[in-house]
């Protein structure tokens, strides 16, 4: 289940072509430009070629489809006009994904705003959220909440993704995802997506076999490993705790093999999809990085799962 975040430039569908091309297990996109407040609803023919073409690839109603929210979104804001517009962009989010049967909706918590944090500040991992953070916690389960009762019945998952923590950004320590799912009325329609390049950023160490086993035990404690529904497996250019939200490609950065390797020893992780989210540059025998990356962790994931 490996697959990278494509372009839907042109169509949507072409985001499907270039997954298939590439010999790619499942992909993620966005549904929408990503860095508009509006934008025109999806078209109807739209709609029928991407479903026609899933039905195509043998992917219609599988996991294999993860979209990734807006950046403009801020369900933590503390201002109300923005939380507004933030609840209604999300509806729009997950309204095109179950246009699309999209059943992955990859959303970034949001960030409290409030008292900054100081440059250079490290995350205290393993604490008591404060008061400005929890009342950010409280504010996205409230957005949440709205978006359940006004979309009952719908299939697609909000998936709350880990972060670095940069900034005032919720969602570095893994207790915040496990506050969230245990705020909301239907914890059932949330599901989490854990970035290996934002957990290295955050702070959590996994360059070891042991320190990875431990990092994981930690998610499953805090959160719960089985609400994992998608993987982005991203190296970090960023050192552990640095809260740099930069991506390197696979064995280029900080997190180390068994970062990633942790994650194929587990059964759990063998039907999520694993999204790469690096650079689409060529390497300099002119092979996509995506499809050199992906090698790399079927390697890995091969090896690994000689370990269970």
């Amino acid at each position: 289940m490996f697959g990278s975040h494509l372009s839907i430039a042109g169509s949507m569908t072409n985001a499907l072509i270039s997954a298939e091309a590439q010999n790619m297990d499942c992909v993620q996109v966005f549904t929408k430009n990503q860095r508009q407040w509006k934008t025109k609803p999806l078209l109807e023919e739209e709609v029928s070629k991407w479903l026609a073409k899933l039905s195509k690839m043998d992917w219609r109603g599988t996991n294999r489809m993860v979209s990734h929210n807006s950046y403009l979104i801020n369900m933590a804001s503390p201002d109300s006009e923005t939380w507004e517009k933030s609840v209604a962009l999300q509806r729009e989010e997950l309204e095109r994904c179950e246009q699309l049967e999209i059943p992955f909706l990859v959303s970034h918590p949001g960030a409290r705003l409030g008292t900054p944090r100081n440059r250079g500040e490290l995350n205290l991992l393993g604490t008591k959220p404060s008061k400005e953070e929890l009342a950010g916690l409280e504010r996205i389960a409230k957005a949440l909440d709205r978006l359940h009762v006004e979309l009952s019945g719908y299939s697609t998952l909000t998936c709350l993704e880990t972060t670095v923590g940069s900034g005032t950004n919720l969602g570095y320590d893994f207790a915040h995802l496990g506050i969230l799912r245990d705020l909301v009325a239907e914890p059932e329609r949330v599901g989490f997506c854990l970035d290996t390049c934002h957990i290295t950023a955050a702070g959590y160490d996994m360059t070891t076999p042991t320190n990875a086993t431990k990092v994981l035990e930690q998610f499953d404690e805090d959160a719960g490993l089985k609400y994992i529904q998608v993987l982005h497996l991203n190296d970090s250019v960023g050192g552990i705790g640095s809260r740099l939200d930069r991506h390197a490609h696979i064995g280029e950065g900080t997190s180390g093999q068994s970062c990633f390797k942790a994650f194929f020893e587990h059964t759990h992780f063998d039907e999520v999809p694993k999204i790469l989210e690096t650079s689409k540059e060529e390497n300099e025998s002119g092979t996509s990085m995506d499809v050199v990356n992906i090698a790399k962790l079927r390697s890995m994931a091969k090896s690994a799962r000689k370990h269970r």
